[in-house]
């Protein structure tokens, strides 16, 4: 009885933790009912702004993307677009320059990574153009860009806002199953996550690709700073870490390609659970050091602590599990017990599914085999994320982006 009483009294502080976890990312989804307060202007003018591009060997896909951000509904003078060809063996170059990009060349095989990439090009701003700009837009090689993408971002600069995630959508959301259920993540993310954080006076994160940074930061930075496999949640923690909060434009759109298949997805998922890890590692102790916590920086430690608290989970089953083996026909209960809520929670992730598809006001025909499979696609990320600790050494490989897409045929 003694191993019992000790097996149940873990179970239960477990129990405890993972309840505040959890209870406390439903409060955050309910939240996402608040209306958005508009930030009055601070200024009233057109920024002159760059995209900047980072581009290995995306020969087929970086022409779609110049050519919709030429058709940006801001003023053509004000915008300059730069593409990183990093490490190319293809015709980015050419393909970018022809298209009418400025177009940086960079060489290094020891450090390939887009946040090398990215670095290297801001040394190379504030060495020749320190101050000719005041703010930025980062996006990858396959995206498109909604037409006022440019326009909202700089509505954002004038309010004030330093750092802006824009709405992140797919391109290729009914090509397959696997990229039907990234649409349906992307929208949840930028739904439940980011906006929801916005309106509330949280921070929401940078996500990749189609975020504004205001160049009064890589000033004060000295350059572009990162060490990890996911390079914009690492920014975004170390910005959040020194007291900024980051801003969300729900109507600035940028479209990006997923992966076709689901090893590629797998492989692509096990990047950035690594590099979450990694970023923990590298940010969670400047969030104590100075500058006392606010509820934007709590808010950022509970988010890294997130793949920490899915091994207590797994823990609490473990032990709840060994609990019953103590109990006539324990195992035949436990596993009715696993089964009926295993079902619950595979029913619930799918209503989710379908109640974003209808506040985001989305094609479900596109994405109906992603409603399908939503619950496996999040199942395999939780293996994702366990095995991850596995596997800290991985190194980035880039994905070959083949799907080009005019932004016509996204926006109808």
């Amino acid at each position: 009885m003694r191993t019992l009483e000790i097996i149940m009294l873990l179970e239960r502080i477990l129990f405890y933790f993972s309840a505040f976890f959890w209870i406390y990312q439903a409060a955050i989804i309910l939240c996402s009912f608040v209306k958005e307060k508009e930030k009055p202007k601070l200024v009233d003018k057109n920024h002159k702004m760059m995209a900047v591009i980072s581009a290995r060997n995306e020969e087929n896909v970086i022409g779609a993307l110049i050519e919709s951000l030429k058709k940006q509904d801001y003023p053509s003078d004000l915008l300059d677009i730069y593409v990183i060809a990093d490490n190319c063996t293809d015709s980015t170059a050419e393909v970018a320059r022809n298209a009418g990009a400025i177009v940086l060349e960079r060489f290094d095989e020891t450090k390939r990574s887009k946040g090398y990439a990215l670095e290297w090009f801001f040394d190379y701003i504030l060495r020749e153009k320190k101050d000719e700009y005041d703010a930025f837009c980062v996006f990858d090689a396959d995206n498109i860009v909604s037409k006022d993408f440019y326009t909202k971002m700089n509505d954002r600069l004038c309010r004030g806002e330093k750092i802006v995630q824009g709405y992140r959508d797919i391109k290729n959301a009914g090509d397959t199953w696997v990229t039907a259920n990234y649409a349906l993540f992307y929208w949840m993310m930028n739904r439940f996550f980011h906006y929801t954080r916005y309106k509330i006076g949280l921070s929401p994160l940078i996500n990749g690709t189609g975020f504004m940074v205001s160049m009064d930061l890589v000033r004060e930075n000295n350059g572009w700073h990162t060490e990890t496999l996911t390079e914009d949640i690492e920014f975004s923690i170390k910005s959040i870490a020194k007291g900024y909060t980051i801003g969300w434009a729900h109507d600035a759109i940028v479209y990006d390609e997923q992966p076709l298949g689901f090893f590629q997805s797998w492989r692509q998922r096990m990047r950035w659970s690594v590099g979450h890890i990694q970023t923990f590692r590298c940010t969670i102790r400047s969030f104590f050091q100075k500058g006392g916590l606010t509820p934007a920086k709590i808010d950022a430690v509970i988010y890294l602590m997130g793949m920490p608290f899915l091994w207590l989970s797994v823990l609490l089953t473990v032990l709840n599990m060994l609990k019953f083996l103590f109990v006539p026909m324990g195992a035949l209960i436990w596993f009715e017990r696993v089964a009926k809520w295993n079902i619950i929670g595979a029913l619930l992730l799918t209503l989710q599914a379908l109640f974003v598809i209808l506040i985001e006001k989305k094609d479900i025909k596109k994405v109906a085999k992603g409603v399908i499979t939503y619950p496996i696609f999040l199942v395999s990320w939780t293996c994702i994320n366990m095995l991850a600790y596995f596997n800290t050494n991985l190194e980035w490989k880039p994905i070959k982006h083949v799907r080009t897409v005019d932004i016509k045929e996204v926006e109808g």
